[in-house]
């Protein structure tokens, strides 16, 4: 009788134990998708923040698209500066 009762409560443990293991699974997501959650709310103020500051002063938009501008320019010619600088090395190598 004693062996029944072992035998019946090992599915119950085992079925106890996927229960708290799923549990504590769920509990990690949730509190991965608060702090996603949290980082779009923060990213949102921002970004509010940002619209409320360029419609106040909106020579702070244009300085923005000419630095904008003057950025991409910069990476434009850094990138072909590196990609000549990578033909030169390359033909540079000594041939075996």
């Amino acid at each position: 009788m004693a062996g029944e009762k072992m035998a019946k409560c090992e599915p119950c443990e085992r079925s106890y134990d996927n229960m708290v293991k799923m549990l504590e699974d769920l509990n990690k997501d949730l509190e991965k998708l608060l702090e996603d959650m949290e980082k779009l709310s923060v990213q949102a103020t921002w970004m509010a923040y940002d619209m409320v500051v360029m419609r106040a002063n909106p020579d702070l938009a244009n300085s923005m698209r000419r630095l904008e501008d003057a950025f991409l320019t910069c990476k434009e010619e850094m990138e072909k500066n590196w990609q000549e600088m990578l033909k030169e090395t390359k033909s540079a190598e000594p041939k075996q």
